[in-house]
């Protein structure tokens, strides 16, 4: 086959060199008349000549013979990058001239016409091949990849890790030679090295190690050119897209999350990519999980479940913290200090930091964030006694999971009952009572216990024969020191205002705790007056 003298020269050279067996000549990149490839010239026998000329080139190396695009390309970014990308430089630019799909394939320099293409090609195609000239899809090149962003990112290997097969420019920038081999595609598309098990990807990115055998495939959820998802080069248009993708239950190795995620109460993942504000605002997948990092099995004691992988959270106290190490700290990235979300139930005492509410210093709560207190609560039904914690995802979660006695996936993906509640918990007035009214109660509470009046003497009164439901005396999460006092608030007591009004003789809305089993109420409820009223 006759390719001409320089490429020739080129591919002898190549051969003494123990050049890997999959040349150029073999390749796409053969654009010549006789190449393997769908696009061809008609009848131009030369194969290196559509990038490189012996004579007339352009003061490039090596050996140019295109002109290259203008510097108008739109570059890549996102609130993830600690590089700083330019327009593309050097080797890019080289073959961009190509893939931007702007410069006819046959306009080279050392001819004065161009070199007609089999079909009447001109520029590169629409498809997988031809980037365009918006790069913000693209993983980003021409930058400098150096000790100093490696420090910056966590996430990047230093330079000097990187190997031999992987290599920077000689100005230390990340070009697209860096990944990709014009003259070989032993390793397919173009690759310097394998990528089968992601040796490439993670050459240069230090993501962590996961146990689920589908994240460990970088490919599986990245695409490192023209992705739909812009930022994060991601094969889906956002993150829960990508996702749902494999747990949309088609793929009987991933949980059906998708099913979910279509109940009425959801965690929102299908916000936009770099949304503008707080990425808190913006709740995607992995807001509460790392799939880098993901693990199987179940959660040890208090521990985190190792599904969440390495994620960040907001302890306690509320200080950042950069490995979660339990499910609250989690949930406090965004229920907490600088929470927007709304109270379902208008309350006394209105708070919608969860942190506060939980703190081990709360006047009363459900032991989220530690044990349960000294106290009698003899409807605890056995496994929820005194000293016990519970977990976020023991109230919230999906309804069809675990937590709701299911066998669907657990999380708080999607509930038909809210908001985003394991169980029914009606909290409307005139509720009539029952097992399934409050199923959300009767998981930790005895109802026996509770409609036998053994912890308040008229429980049963209340709550099935006036249909006061549970929620117009207590709050479910807490009551925050800074707000409560032991005097008014012990016991979960929180009026919900829309159901409960103040005493129209003394003016008064409280509870008064008067020691064990005893206390006394100012108020008004159901055309009742308390003022007080005492037990």
């Amino acid at each position: 086959m006759r390719i001409g003298c320089f490429g020739a020269a080129l591919a002898v050279a190549a051969t003494m060199a123990g050049a890997q067996p999959s040349s150029v000549v073999d390749s796409v990149h053969n654009l010549s008349a006789t190449g393997p490839g769908a696009i061809r010239a008609t009848i131009e026998s030369q194969v290196c000549i559509f990038c490189h000329a012996p004579h007339n080139a352009a003061p490039i190396r090596p050996l140019w013979n295109r002109s290259t695009p203008p510097d108008a390309f739109l570059i890549y970014t996102s609130r993830a990058l600690d590089a700083l990308p330019g327009q593309p430089t050097g080797s890019s630019k080289m073959c961009l001239s190509c893939h931007d799909g702007t410069i006819a394939l046959g306009a080279v320099l050392s001819r004065a016409d161009q070199i007609a293409m089999q079909g009447g090609v001109v520029t590169l195609p629409a498809g997988a091949s031809r980037i365009g000239t918006d790069l913000r899809d693209d993983h980003p090149i021409s930058f400098r990849f150096d000790s100093s962003l490696a420090s910056r990112d966590p996430h990047l290997r230093t330079p000097a890790s990187l190997p031999l097969a992987i290599r920077l420019d000689p100005n230390g920038e990340l070009q697209c030679t860096t990944c990709h081999d014009a003259h070989s595609n032993r390793f397919g598309k173009f690759l310097v090295m394998g990528n089968s098990n992601s040796e490439l990807c993670t050459s240069c990115h230090a993501v962590g190690t996961t146990a689920i055998t589908a994240h460990a495939e970088c490919v599986a959820c990245h695409q490192q050119h023209t992705a739909p998802s812009g930022p994060y080069l991601l094969r889906g248009r956002t993150v829960g897209d990508t996702c749902l993708s494999c747990h949309d239950g088609s793929n009987h190795d991933a949980p059906n999350i998708a099913a979910d995620m279509r109940k009425r109460f959801v965690h929102d993942t299908r916000s936009p990519l770099d949304a503008p504000g707080s990425p808190l605002e913006h709740v995607t997948c992995t807001s509460c999980h790392d799939p880098h990092t993901m693990g199987l099995g179940a959660a040890i004691g208090t521990g985190i479940h190792p599904n969440f992988g390495r994620v960040p959270g907001v302890s306690g106290s509320g200080a950042p913290v950069q490995v979660a190490s339990a499910e609250h700290e989690v949930c406090f990235r965004c229920h907490a200090d600088g929470s927007r979300s709304t109270p379902t139930v208008p309350r006394r005492i209105a708070q919608n930091n969860t942190r506060l509410e939980f703190a081990a210093t709360a006047i009363s709560s459900h032991p989220v964030t530690a044990p349960a207190r000294g106290g009698e609560a003899p409807s605890l039904l056995p496994g929820w006694n005194v000293g016990a914690t519970v977990r976020c995802s023991d109230c919230h979660a999906s309804d069809g999971g675990g937590a709701a006695g299911g066998a669907g996936p657990g999380g708080t993906h999607g509930s038909q009952f809210g908001p985003l509640l394991a169980n029914r918990y009606e909290t409307a007035d005139f509720t009539s009572e029952s097992q399934a009214s409050y199923a959300l109660c009767y998981q930790c509470h005895d109802r026996g216990s509770i409609l036998s009046d053994e912890s308040f003497p008229t429980h049963r009164l209340h709550i099935q024969e006036h249909r006061t439901p549970c929620a117009a005396c207590h709050d479910a999460h807490g009551i925050a020191s800074s707000q409560g006092s032991m005097l008014h608030n012990s016991h979960l007591i929180n009026f919900a205002t829309n159901i409960v009004h103040p005493d129209p003789v003394t003016g008064r809305l409280e509870f008064r705790d008067l020691g064990r089993f005893g206390g006394e109420c100012f108020l008004s409820c159901h055309g009742s007056v308390h003022s007080p009223k005492g037990y």
